[in-house]
């Protein structure tokens, strides 16, 4: 059942996504660029409620109230796809960094652009990152808006150890903004590189925004400790669930030690 359940969620959920793109087209190309946020708000939203309908997983997002006013950077633990779609719809006009190519693939690309996201050519990280600096200051002084950026870079498993880059300690430096950090686990049900997608509830928090203003050592040490933190508190009680999903070794590791006991 599992694996029909997970067969069924991948296929409803790609082919949403390709009919979505081609039905709303016309209203996303022709409508002014904050309306048009309907359309991939609508997809995500959709995207979420075939999930919890095929593969039996539900999204429980709390902490709605950490968010601020007006323009701020978010930060969420890096997991899964599910993170790449679930959180936006809680912003007003979000702003994502992301990688070039990205922009280059038809129609999908031209989505991308229509949002005035930032492209960014990973090839030089120093000047990519004065570049991607310079391109989010100039598109915050136009519109108040929410940069989404995740500090670890790429998917890491639950409960691995952090690797949190040194990108978002000189945005929160140069941008002068209140940063949210997102604690999840939601890896443990939308595993990176594999098919299968394990029923259950995914939780995440909003955490506390962190005021600008502090020094980069003191702010990536805050930053660290309270992302992580929250993760730990959010895979103790997976793990603690009645059917708690498979456990990756990175996670039973955290939960040793934490000194949780996991259910067999």
């Amino acid at each position: 059942m599992l694996y029909l359940r997970s067969l069924a969620f991948n296929l409803a959920f790609y082919a949403s996504m390709v009919v979505q793109m081609f039905f709303w087209a016309p209203f996303y190309f022709l409508a002014p660029r904050h309306s048009a946020w309907f359309v991939p708000k609508f997809w995500s939203r959709t995207s979420l409620w075939l999930y919890r309908v095929l593969a039996g997983t539900r999204s429980d997002i709390s902490g709605l109230e950490n968010l601020p006013e007006g323009s701020f950077i978010l930060a969420p633990k890096h997991q899964s796809f599910w993170d790449a779609i679930a959180f936006f719809p809680f912003l007003d006009d979000p702003l994502y960094i992301l990688k070039r190519e990205l922009t280059w693939i038809p129609f999908f690309g031209w989505y991308i652009l229509k949002m005035r996201m930032i492209p960014v050519d990973r090839g030089n990280r120093a000047k990519a990152l004065r570049s991607v600096v310079a391109a989010t200051k100039a598109e915050l002084a136009r519109n108040p808006r929410q940069l989404i950026i995740y500090p670890e870079g790429t998917r890491r498993a639950p409960g691995d150890v952090p690797a949190y880059k040194y990108g978002i300690v000189e945005l929160y430096s140069q941008l002068h903004l209140p940063v949210v950090p997102v604690a999840h686990v939601a890896g443990l049900y939308w595993p990176r590189r594999k098919f299968l997608r394990y029923p259950g509830t995914i939780r995440a928090r909003f955490l506390p925004p962190i005021p600008p203003g502090l020094g980069k050592q003191e702010f990536m040490a805050r930053l660290i400790a309270e992302t992580e933190a929250g993760c730990d508190e959010l895979l103790v009680d997976a793990a603690g669930q009645p059917n708690p999903p498979p456990l990756p070794p990175t996670a039973i590791r955290r939960l040793e030690e934490l000194g949780v006991a996991r259910k067999a």
